[in-house]
């Protein structure tokens, strides 16, 4: 018989296996993430390699706003399906044909004879803007089931930092490979990122999306709730979709945000290259890299933070730490087109970019606390949110900026941030607040309506975890 007082022979195989599973989880994780990575790199790379394309196979600037506008609206209908798409194709199977779609169309319009190529940029247009969507939400979607729910925030900062690593990349050295080698070169070399990517996909266990739903089924003692039923209802993704928003006070407030500081990113995005032009109109090109490069390390040294945050303490960024970051990082990015010197915009730039890194952490991983079966829908909404709010944007800091100074321009976009990234704080501070300090109170027991107590797993005081308290309330 095994002793009282210690654990038994099997308790402790029990742990070393638990410790096993853990490390061939990361392991793999980390194995998704630089293929991840890999793509990422491809689809920046594309993004400056294709708007030349474009630009000069037209001639016509117009034609470059409509590229983009296309991929956008294809995002944008792509985030309003894919929660029903999860809801009945497995994770792996959506992010799986999702790359090869992506390299398939680039091998479509590298094969395009002349007389086809627009038509071939419109249908790369549209694959490239709905398979993001689709790759970016059934990865966020399933990384609880991937990493598992206390490794939520590691994998969120690890995948960010690939993305970022890769925005560089991309970004940096997209002039140099069209230069180089031309632009059939870089759509091959396009092409190949994704064709990794899958395979890398298809290599992994990937859990999530439809196998996800039925194992948070198996693991409740009872049925289904309404909300996940209602989940499994075939064509009423829109019920669900707003249900998953409506699961918890301020979570609709929080993707509105999220919609509103994509329409600010529009407005520095589309203002750099002006600025930079006013800096120096012989090589604007030097100004809006070393922006970004700079940028890209403070994303990347807040990832690496934020990890060893979560490892040394158990908790997470939260929701208050998407809402403050919110804040200083539009601060920044106004600031940045203040004509400061610059070194002064240097460091500038690499808060702007803690301060981005910090918000999408806190952002997914708050959004994970959701349910498996509205996890999906409330991501995809969250989608559409964020294209709605960077095109809308773009139409209306184009117009802008014809008039108005750039300083201008970004004030009062990333404004419009600051001012409902406020009214967020005050409502999070309001919950918080309101929030009994008893585990058996509104906040800790019957409270949480709509959600299992298997899946409301945040804001338990074992884990010393905020994050999810706003969500596990009705």
């Amino acid at each position: 018989m095994g002793s009282a007082d210690g654990p038994t022979a099997d308790e402790a195989d029990g742990g070393s296996r638990k410790t096993r599973d853990t490390e061939v989880s990361e392991r793999r994780f980390r194995f998704l993430v630089a293929g991840y990575a890999v793509s990422s790199y491809g689809t920046f790379l594309n993004m400056v390699a294709l708007n030349l394309f474009v630009y000069e196979t037209t001639g016509r600037a117009l034609a470059m706003g409509l590229f983009m506008a296309v991929r956008l609206a294809s995002g944008f209908v792509a985030g309003l399906v894919v929660g029903g798409l999860l809801a009945r194709f497995s994770a792996k199977s959506i992010m799986l044909w999702a790359n090869v779609a992506q390299g398939a169309v680039m091998l479509v319009l590298i094969l395009a004879p002349e007389s086809l190529v627009t038509g071939a940029l419109m249908a790369v247009s549209v694959v490239i803007g709905a398979c993001g969507t689709l790759f970016m939400v059934a990865l966020r979607s399933s990384i609880p089931e991937m990493a598992g729910e206390d490794r939520r925030a590691w994998a969120n900062s690890l995948s960010i930092t690939g993305r970022s690593m890769a925005m560089v990349a991309g970004f940096a050295s997209a002039g140099v490979v069209v230069s180089l080698v031309g632009y059939t070169a870089a759509f091959l070399l396009d092409m190949a990122t994704f064709v990794i990517c899958a395979v890398t996909v298809a290599l992994l266990p990937i859990a999530g999306g439809k196998g996800a739903g039925s194992e948070a089924g198996a693991s409740g003692a009872s049925g289904a709730g309404k909300g996940e039923k209602e989940a499994k209802s075939g064509p009423r993704w829109r019920p669900v979709a707003f249900l998953a928003l409506a699961a918890a006070p301020g979570l609709g407030l929080m993707v509105a945000l999220r919609g509103v500081d994509a329409f600010g990113s529009s407005s520095h995005n589309a203002a750099l290259p002006i600025y930079s032009t006013s800096l120096d109109a012989s090589n604007p090109a030097v100004f809006v890299s070393a922006f970004w490069c700079v940028w890209a390390l403070g994303n990347i040294g807040a990832q690496q933070v934020i990890q060893r945050y979560t490892q040394r303490t158990g908790k997470t960024v939260g929701a208050l730490g998407f809402g403050y970051g919110t804040v200083v990082m539009s601060a920044a990015f106004i600031a940045a087109f203040a004509g400061f010197p610059l070194a002064v915009t240097a460091v500038i730039a690499l808060i702007a970019g803690a301060a981005d890194g910090l918000t999408e952490v806190a952002y997914t991983s708050h959004l994970q606390t959701l349910p498996a079966t509205l996890r999906g829908h409330a991501f995809g909404l969250s989608a559409t949110f964020e294209n709605l709010g960077f095109g809308v944007g773009m139409i209306l800091v184009a117009a802008a900026l014809d008039r108005f100074s750039p300083l201008a321009v970004v004030g009062w976009s990333h404004g419009a941030a600051i001012v409902v990234a406020v009214v967020f704080l005050l409502r999070v501070a309001a919950l918080r607040r309101a929030e009994p300090a008893g585990p058996m109170g509104p906040g800790g027991g019957a409270g949480r309506a709509g959600l299992r107590k298997e899946e409301a797993v945040e804001g338990r005081p074992d884990r010393g975890d905020r994050d999810g308290a706003e969500v596990s309330r009705g």
